[in-house]
């Protein structure tokens, strides 16, 4: 029977062998224990014996007996059991189906045994649907994920595997039921609320008179200016949403995430589609829309004020008062000279008076100096000097002050707008900074010019040392009036501020949300606390956690004290005393390890052996391995709609990871590649939580080739930023000289494990401190294991990040430009013995407050389990917070080189448009750049694939390969891959299980138009 969200090949496979075991598979599930060998040994025969045992691990395996055959296993699974019964000859298991209703009485007494239970038992047919009801309810997950959840379900319970037909059509139904309930709940809350509400969102989807878009496509559309009136109807838009009061809507009872997807799936309908869906999915619909539509036009305002301040008032202001300072630096410079010839006449004279005991003349004084310059030239430089340098410490800053109060102009137009906004709120610390904020619309009305301001009249807490002489002392005002424009912007530095550090707040917000509410606590709390804590390892009591980091602490510096001393002059550290008394640690440059001509050869003979081949050929090749285009579902339902969607998605992949558009990849005569549908695949497939699921299967891949174990088991990871400039306009991305020269762009922050694959990535603006996203990298990974090591490459650290790296199970190793400023601490105990350090006791000078950590310890665990459960980002968490073994140092450098030729491999792929990113949007970076690292994933296991293939034939051919040698090959190197040209996206991928011919080593070069960057 047909089942329509499984494919032919998907449903043909179920409750089968689909392939052979692996090893690990085979320990796990095909190890005869003494219970197993004491049932086996009641049957008489070797082939019965190994027919039960068969029997008897298939359904572990599989989850049922096998319908048809019972002996249709893999042979290498039937050997394998045949050799822990220790029968010689695996093929007398064929005489098991002489007689067929043996099959059937063993699987009879292997369900009875075992405690397997049938699928139409009635106890446990209602605990499976009470299951798959929970779980179509709280994940929004499509047909064949949940389809597999379901499977695994029955397999942990014991309950045996139905038909497959029989499965789906309840995984059908269930979802069904799951989504009419979610309509019902939404709709329903929205008519309890308001009855008028379920017409007043319909009502947007008209097109007014005279627009050429409905008001719900105009609330879409997000501001890409970054101009004081851009921001003002920015938000004219918050206000507009916020206007339909979906806050007071009683949706706690609905998962998050089903919402969210709910959605997802309205923002990419038109709106003549939402206006033809029934009831009440219509309302349901218009309802999730219009509540992220509300978040996310508030992150989309407060990321655009951020992006303003920063590069039309902040970076403005700095430039013009660095650029008049630097004007007055030749007049700056000659009255110095004047000064100093001066000084220097003058000192003379007085160190000769001193000398002689000599009373003090001074007309002899006037005298020596005014033989190096006149009395009035003398006079005018150092008047000069005073002038353009003030007395003051922060002049500079003060200047700059002065420099931004004349950018009010720029402000005047949104901050009535801003100052009545319900959409912000405050910390304690951050309350009488949105009381400033609240007075502006005020101010922003008074004539100042007919009624001046005063000081009592403003909030002088708000006034910064640095602000005080522009606000107070305007000398173009009369005596003790507030210079109106200064204080404004003065407050709006300070809301900056309080936003980085998330003590003003926004509701509702995806970004710029309260973080303190996010934490756990509570039920909340209580309710994970223990899963959690048993995953990080915390769940001892915090005197044994530090008992144990305090004695890794110890044994660690009398490690690196005995390693000193035993290296002698040799070490490569050494221990400096400066002229201060301070301590230093001196690191000796790590050289460049050498490369041997066993692997130069290896490297030589590896590139040429692998195939020429094209990207899309490449795609659908490892799609034959792996099946990771089956990820890209339709976003309403979750199941694949079309005909040849694989052709269409491996289109858009090769269009958006080449960064070429869809005119390269368009063909008008094949129905998968024309530019509508690829238009629809691109909207409704094509998107960051299918690209996730397709890079899980890549990277679950990759781990499984046997060469893989040579580079690393996964737990080392990279975490690094590759820069794209972003040429049109836009306010998700922001200004960096040193890598946008005077444009703007964004940082794609992607980690990469030690198998060299891409485990996780995101987009974020501009060139930020990459340790404030790390975690939030490393907390959201595609797939593969969670490393243990991350490395970066200068990232910015403090003890904060190391702290929150620790607690959550990582080690924190960032590749450090100088140790100079760095402070080096040691722990003491009660009860734990500690020692001395030799030639390094006076490093180790700090001590930790261990006290603190014990009185915290509560509150720590609390972060730790809310970072985790992605309850809040460790960036707004570092926000609100503020801010020598070479083998080890060796290990680091080479996962950095790593990370830095995906990025060159990257850059190669992504070639067009000079490697710049034209969205404007942050979802469209997002899907596009995730895209890029999709495709990056398939060539590295491409890649991978073949290079086992190559050195297994080398080895086969006698040569041999040193596994030092193999350590470092590379995935990376692409001179075989063409990325040139127009694109042919006819599947040419070889026989099923087999590989492409590898290249004769000793036959010609690559051609010169194919060879690439490699």
């Amino acid at each position: 029977m047909p089942v329509e969200f499984l494919t032919d090949e998907q449903a043909e496979a179920y409750g089968k062998f689909a392939e052979e075991p692996t090893r690990p598979e085979l320990e796990r599930f095909f190890f005869l224990d003494d219970v197993d060998r004491d049932l086996i040994a009641r049957r008489r025969s070797t082939y019965h014996q190994l027919g039960f045992a068969l029997q008897m691990c298939t359904v572990r395996y599989i989850g049922r007996f096998l319908p048809d055959d019972p002996l249709d296993a893999p042979w290498p699974v039937v050997e394998h059991l045949a050799a822990q019964l220790g029968i010689e000859d695996p093929s007398v298991v064929k005489r098991y189906t002489e007689r067929p209703k043996t099959a059937y009485e063993h699987a009879w007494e292997i369900r009875d045994a075992y405690e397997y239970h049938e699928y139409d038992d009635p106890e446990w047919s209602r605990r499976f649907r009470t299951f798959l009801h929970g779980r179509a309810w709280t994940h929004a997950e499509g047909p064949k994920a949940l389809f597999d959840h379901a499977v695994g379900w029955l397999r942990r319970n014991r309950v045996l595997l139905p038909g497959v037909s029989v499965l789906a059509r309840q995984v059908s139904e269930v979802r069904k039921v799951a989504e009419k309930r979610l309509h019902a709940t939404v709709a329903g809350a929205a008519r309890r609320a308001d009855p008028a509400l379920p017409g007043d969102l319909v009502a947007t989807l008209k097109t007014p008179e005279g627009s050429r878009f409905s008001e719900l496509e105009r609330l879409r559309r997000p501001p890409t200016r970054t101009t004081g009136t851009a921001f003002a109807r920015a938000l004219e838009r918050v206000d507009e949403i916020g206007a339909y009061r979906l806050g007071r809507l009683r949706l706690s009872q609905i998962p998050p995430n089903r919402m969210a997807a709910l959605a997802r799936y309205a923002l990419g309908s038109k709106a003549p589609l939402l206006e033809r869906a029934q009831e009440p999915k219509r309302t349901a619909m218009l309802t999730a829309v219009t509540r992220h539509l509300e978040a996310k036009a508030i992150d989309e305002a407060l990321d655009l004020f951020q992006v303003l301040m920063a590069t039309r008032l902040l970076n403005t202001a700095k430039r013009k008062t660095e650029k008049e300072r630097l004007s007055t630096l030749p007049q700056l410079e000659k009255a110095s000279r004047v000064l100093a010839r001066a000084a220097k006449a003058l000192l003379e004279e007085l160190e000769l008076v001193e000398e002689h005991e000599a009373d003090l003349d001074v007309a002899a004084l006037w005298a020596a100096v005014e033989e190096v310059a006149p009395r009035a030239a003398v006079m005018s430089a150092a008047a000069t000097v005073v002038t353009l340098v003030p007395g003051d410490e922060n002049s500079a800053e003060v200047a700059m002050r002065g420099a931004l109060a004349n950018r009010y102009a720029t402000v005047r137009p949104f901050l009535a707008l801003l100052g009545e906004s319900k959409a912000l709120d405050a910390a304690s610390a951050g309350k009488r900074v949105l009381a400033g904020v609240r007075g502006l619309p005020a101010l922003a009305r008074r004539k100042v010019g007919i009624k001046p301001l005063l000081p009592r009249e403003v909030d002088d807490k708000l006034v910064s040392p640095a602000w005080r002489k522009a606000v107070y002392a305007n000398p173009d005002l009369p005596q003790g009036a507030v210079d109106r424009d200064a204080y404004v912007v003065c407050v709006l530095e300070q809301l900056h501020r309080a936003l980085n550090n998330r003590d003003v707040f926004a509701a509702p917000s995806h970004r710029w949300s309260n973080p303190r509410a996010r934490l756990l606590d509570g039920p909340d709390w209580d309710a994970v606390e223990e899963d959690v804590l048993a995953a990080l390892s915390l769940d001892m009591p915090v005197t044994e956690h530090l008992t144990e980091l305090v004695r890794g602490l110890d044994a660690g510096w009398k490690q690196l004290a005995e390693r000193l001393e035993e290296a002698g002059p040799a070490a490569k550290v050494s221990i400096e005393v400066q002229d201060d008394g301070r301590v230093k640690l001196n690191v000796d440059k790590l050289g460049a390890l050498g490369e041997p001509k066993s692997l130069t050869w290896l490297r030589r003979r590896v590139e040429k052996m692998l195939p020429k081949i094209d990207l899309p050929d490449l795609l659908f090749e490892v799609n034959a391995w792996t099946g990771f285009l089956d990820a890209f579902v339709h976003l309403g339902d979750g199941t694949t709609r079309m005909k040849d969607l694989p052709t269409s998605v491996v289109a858009l992949l090769v269009s958006e990871a080449r960064n070429i558009g869809l005119t390269p990849v368009v063909n008008p005569g094949y129905e998968a590649l024309t530019r509508a549908r690829l238009v629809h695949v691109d909207q409704y497939y094509l998107r960051a939580d299918t690209i996730a699921v397709a890079n899980a299967a890549l990277i679950a891949a990759q781990a499984g080739i046997p060469i893989v174990r040579y580079w690393g088991d996964g737990l080392l990871a990279s975490v690094d930023g590759l820069r794209f400039q972003v040429p049109v306009r836009t306010i998700n991305a922001t200004p960096s000289p040193k890598y946008f020269g005077f444009k703007r762009g964004i940082t794609w922050l992607n980690a990469v494990n030690d198998q060299v694959a891409g485990i996780g990535q995101m987009v974020v603006p501009g060139t930020p401190r990459d340790s404030l996203h790390i975690l939030d990298a490393l907390l959201n990974l595609d797939g593969g294991v969670k490393p243990e090591m991350v490395a970066t490459d200068n990232a910015s650290y403090s003890d904060m990040v190391f702290g929150l790296f620790k607690i959550l199970g990582y080690n924190f190793s960032p590749r450090f430009r100088d140790l100079d400023d760095q402070r080096f601490w040691r722990a003491t105990l009660p009860g734990v013995e500690t020692g001395t350090y030799g030639a390094v006791e006076d490093l180790a000078r700090n001590r930790v407050n261990l006290n603190k950590v014990i009185t915290h310890w509560p509150d720590m665990l609390k972060v730790a389990g809310s970072l985790v459960t992605n309850q809040v980002r460790a960036y707004d968490l570092l926000r609100m917070f503020g801010p020598v073994d070479d083998t080890y140092r060796r290990q680091m450098n080479r996962q950095l080189t790593v990370q830095e030729s995906r990025h060159k491999l990257a850059r190669d792929v992504c070639h067009g448009k000079r490697g710049t990113i034209h969205q404007a949007y942050r979802d469209g970076m997002e899907d596009q750049l995730g895209a890029l690292g999709l495709v990056l994933n398939a060539i590295v296991l491409w890649t991978t694939k073949y290079i086992d293939a190559a050195v297994a034939q080398l080895c086969a051919e006698g040569h041999e390969i040193r596994e030092e040698d193999i350590a470092r090959l590379s995935p990376l190197k692409h001179r075989n891959l063409n990325l040139l040209g127009r694109y042919s996206f006819t599947a040419s991928t070889p026989a099923a299980g087999a590989l492409r011919p590898l290249r004769n080593p000793d036959g010609p070069e690559l051609d010169d138009d194919d060879d690439g960057a490699g």
